[in-house]
C-alpha cells in the first residue's frame, strides 16, 4: 500500500506545490483522492498512468480539489480508454461531471459514473472498504477512509495435522469455504488464526477541527490531515473552515493514529520545517507532505 502526494498546496499552486491530489496504489489498483489542476502532469512526472485509475474520490467542490478532472478525462479519451471511470463526491458532483462531459470538443470513448455520497460506505470489495464522513468546512466536505480487509493467518501445520494436503483445499479454507477430508468436514475456523487488523488510511479533505474527524480516524495507521495554517493563525483558520498544525496534531493524538501527515499548506509558508516542529510538540509521529513524496503504509504492530 503506497501513498503518493501529487499535490499538497492550499488554494493556489506554487513552484514547489501543486493543487491537492493523492494517489493510493493498493489492492492491484490506483485510486485518486481529489484531483486538483495539474494532477495528470504530476502523474506523468512519476510515470503513473491515469489510464490505471478507475476510482476518483472528491472531498469537496472547491476548484483546487477537482479542476484537474476535465483535462484528465479528455486525456483518457484521447488515449482511447474504454473502461468505466467512477467518480465519487458530495452533493453536486453528478452535475459537475455532466458539465465536464460537455466541456469543449472531444469524443468521450468510455462511460463515466458519478455518485453523490453522504456518510458511511462508499465502495466495498473483498479486499477493502472505503467510507466517508461529513466534516466542517465552508462548503460540504467529505473525509474518506480506506481500510484493508486482512485475512486471518492460515495455520498450515494444523491443516496438515487434520489430514489436508497443500493445494486447492488450502485456498478454499482461507476464503472461508469448508472442505471434506476422508468423510470429515474441516471448517475454516479450525485452521485460521485470530482476526488481523488491516491497514487503515484516513484523508480529511478541507475541514476545521471537529469531533467527527477524531471518531472517523480512530486507530488509523495513517491520518492525512489538512494543515493550512500555523497555530498563530488559529482564528483565521477557523474563520475559513481550516485547521492549524496544532489542530491536526491534537486530532491525531485523540484518535490514537500511528502516523500523521500534514498537507494542504498555505502558500505563505516557505519554511515547512517550522510547521512540522509545531505539530510535533503535540504528536510525535508527524510527516509534512511534499509534492511527489511517496510513503509505504505498513501493518501496525497493534
Amino acid at each position: 500500500m503506497e501513498l503518493i502526494f501529487l499535490g499538497t498546496s492550499s488554494a493556489l499552486p506554487t513552484i514547489k506545490r501543486n493543487h491537492s491530489s493523492i494517489a493510493l496504489k493498493a489492492f492491484g489498483e490506483v485510486m485518486l483522492f481529489d484531483c486538483g489542476e495539474g494532477t495528470q502532469r504530476q502523474m506523468a512526472r512519476i510515470k503513473l498512468s491515469p489510464m490505471k485509475v478507475d476510482h476518483i474520490f472528491i472531498t469537496h467542490l472547491h476548484g483546487d480539489h477537482f479542476l484537474g478532472l476535465p483535462g484528465m478525462i479528455q486525456s483518457m479519451a484521447f488515449r482511447g480508454r474504454t473502461e468505466p471511470l467512477h467518480i465519487y463526491g458530495p452533493e453536486g458532483i453528478i452535475k459537475t461531471v455532466e458539465s465536464i462531459k460537455n466541456l469543449g470538443y472531444y469524443a468521450l470513448s468510455f462511460p463515466i459514473h458519478a455518485y453523490e455520497v453522504t456518510e458511511g460506505i462508499v465502495l466495498q470489495t473483498d479486499k477493502y472498504l472505503i467510507e466517508c464522513c461529513p466534516t466542517h468546512h465552508s462548503v460540504l466536505n467529505l473525509a474518506y477512509s480506506v481500510e484493508e480487509k486482512r485475512s486471518p493467518k492460515f495455520l498450515r501445520e494444523k491443516a496438515i495435522q487434520l489430514g489436508l494436503k497443500p493445494g486447492p483445499d488450502f485456498g478454499k479454507l482461507q476464503k472461508g469455504i469448508p472442505v471434506e477430508v476422508d468423510g470429515a468436514m474441516i471448517k475454516p475456523d479450525q485452521v485460521l488464526g485470530a482476526k488481523r487488523k488491516g491497514r487503515k488510511v484516513v484523508y480529511s479533505g478541507d475541514t476545521k477541527p471537529c469531533p467527527e474527524m477524531v471518531q472517523f480516524a480512530s486507530g488509523a495507521d495513517v491520518l492525512i490531515h489538512e494543515s493550512t495554517y500555523e497555530s498563530a493563525q488559529e482564528s483565521k483558520a477557523i474563520e475559513n473552515g481550516h485547521s492549524t498544525t496544532t489542530h491536526a496534531a491534537m486530532i491525531a493524538k485523540e484518535a490514537e493514529v500511528s502516523e500523521l501527515i500534514l498537507t494542504h499548506i498555505s502558500t505563505r509558508y516557505r519554511d515547512s520545517d517550522t510547521l512540522k516542529k509545531e505539530a510535533r510538540q503535540v504528536f510525535d509521529k508527524v510527516v509534512l507532505a511534499e509534492d511527489l513524496m511517496s510513503i509505504e503504509v505498513k501493518h501496525s504492530k497493534h
